[in-house]
């Protein structure tokens, strides 16, 4: 599939294959206790490389899982978040769609290295890098390889912030209450994607990103929305004073819910940020910097037609605290109708505190009307160079938003991240027992909820995460760039006699 470059400035990713790793090993570990409070006589499991989850109905056992490497990116490119999504019932096609590097450069100056070329090593060093959404169509049996990709969701280059600031003096719907005019510009980030009310008559897929905006208390992440047909052309939501406006990312207008059809001589979107049912834009609580936050990240998922937001964010009581003390919490929003021009319900606070490195996706299970949550945790047991980063599964007793708040996600001290309910994953590391597990997501069907490749149609999830402490083409440990991301299977099954 050749590169799009005509509408964005993006470099994209090459088509890579897999590289099998070793054979599984099995690692052992005590029986997970899953409700709140629960005593040393709940029912454990009788394999100890196994845990009990489910509210002790089922089994997840570490150990004989497929395991591989999805994407090995050049050193100026960076893969993390990879969303697979089964856009029609049944096999395939799949859409891969992830957060990228921004551009080297912006339009009308050199774009950087074509793929296949040599390209020298990046950092993550200014706001914008890591700042674009790619997605990409791959045939259901190469689930575990990363398709061609195209740059799908632009970024804005500096000059074109400052033409956005000057719009924004002029528009309603800014993407915060106190938004300062734009000198960074925006970058997409943590995309998430879902089906519209297909059963209502609405064809289009969305994407939700987040950007880093500026505001006078610092830079706050806020949610934008896009929606696509065929996953290759875009429109962005945005706002003025009629309302809701969708805006094709190339430039062209296009015709919102009940909005007319305006010309537009602007090179580039001006997106505003998502309302709630209150009229107040989706923000995160608190200011904050760097690459590595989770305010607002998470997952949608749709259950009986209604779309369940799941995602962190830094609780306010914490946002004059320390950047790296910071406890989160885990939120969820509602909504019948991602069209509207208020889409989302006011938050409720599902789960709190979690520690300020959480990363958690929640999403229906496969098969089954529970919710499957994923989250970054550390095995119990330490290397010479502390906690062993791995990712945990558990699944609830039912679908209320509730049997969420009854798990016991880690251990105590809960800031160490500690947890028996870990996968015991195996790929990457630096070869001394070191892991990097970021950024994890899954493939989930059209609606959100979990499905898996044909392949490994037995299998209850299929997850793809970012080790940045793996062999890549940077001697650093903190550079997204040229890292390796990884897929890997779990299995579920109950626990015998119940």
């Amino acid at each position: 599939m050749p590169n799009d470059r005509r509408a964005l400035p993006l470099s994209t990713v090459r088509d890579l294959h897999p590289t099998p790793i070793a054979a599984p090993r099995r690692a052992s570990a005590a029986a997970f206790a899953l409700a709140l409070g629960a005593t040393a006589a709940s029912a454990q499991t009788a394999d100890p490389s196994c845990y009990v989850t489910g509210g002790g109905t089922l089994e997840i056992c570490r150990g004989n899982e497929a395991e591989g490497v999805f994407v090995a990116p050049r050193a100026c490119e960076a893969v993390s978040g990879v969303q697979i999504v089964r856009t029609t019932p049944g096999t395939g096609p799949l859409q891969a769609m992830y957060q990228a590097e921004a551009p080297l450069a912006s339009r009308g100056r050199s774009r950087g290295q074509r793929d296949g070329e040599a390209c020298a090593p990046r950092r993550a060093t200014a706001p914008l890098d890591g700042g674009s959404v790619r997605a990409g169509a791959m045939p259901e049996q190469l689930a575990t390889t990363m398709p061609p990709v195209r740059g799908r969701l632009w970024e804005m280059t500096a000059a074109d912030a400052k033409q956005a600031g000057r719009r924004r003096g002029r528009r309603e719907g800014a993407a915060a209450p106190d938004a300062a005019p734009m000198s960074e510009g925006i970058a997409a980030r943590h995309p998430m994607s879902v089906a519209g009310r297909d059963w209502g008559g609405d064809a289009y897929s969305y994407v939700f990103f987040l950007a880093a905006v500026p505001t006078e208390s610092g830079n706050r992440h806020a949610l934008l929305q896009a929606r696509t047909l065929d996953f290759t052309r875009f429109d962005i939501r945005e706002r003025n004073a009629d309302g809701t406006v969708w805006t094709s990312s190339g430039g062209s207008g296009s015709e919102g819910r009940g909005r007319r059809r305006r010309a537009r001589t602007d090179a580039e979107p001006n997106p505003g940020a998502v309302l709630d049912e209150s009229g107040a834009p989706v923000i995160g609580n608190c200011p904050g910097q760097g690459f590595d936050r989770t305010d607002l990240v998470g997952a949608i998922s749709v259950v009986d037609q209604v779309y369940h937001y799941f995602y962190t964010d830094v609780l306010p009581s914490d946002c004059n605290e320390p950047a790296a003390t910071r406890r989160l919490g885990l939120y969820l929003r509602t909504s019948r109708d991602l069209n509207a021009e208020k889409v989302w319900s006011t938050a409720r606070t599902i789960a709190q505190p979690l520690p300020n490195q959480s990363l958690v996706r929640v999403a229906k299970a496969k098969d089954m009307d529970r919710w499957a949550v994923a989250y970054r945790c550390n095995r119990p047991a330490n290397t010479m160079d502390g906690p062993v980063s791995d990712i945990c599964v558990q699944y609830t007793a039912d679908l209320s938003p509730g049997s969420l708040a009854s798990l016991t996600w880690f251990s105590e001290p809960q800031a160490i991240m500690r947890s028996n309910a870990y996968l015991g994953l195996r790929s990457g590391g630096d070869g001394s027992g070191r892991f990097g597990r970021s950024q994890h997501f899954w493939m989930t069907d059209r609606y959100g909820n979990l499905a898996t490749p044909t392949n490994y149609r037995n299998k209850a999830g299929f997850l793809t995460w970012l080790d940045r402490l793996a062999p890549g083409h940077d001697t650093g440990t903190s550079s997204v760039f040229g890292r390796p991301t990884y897929w890997g299977t779990w299995s579920v099954r109950p626990v015998a006699g119940r």
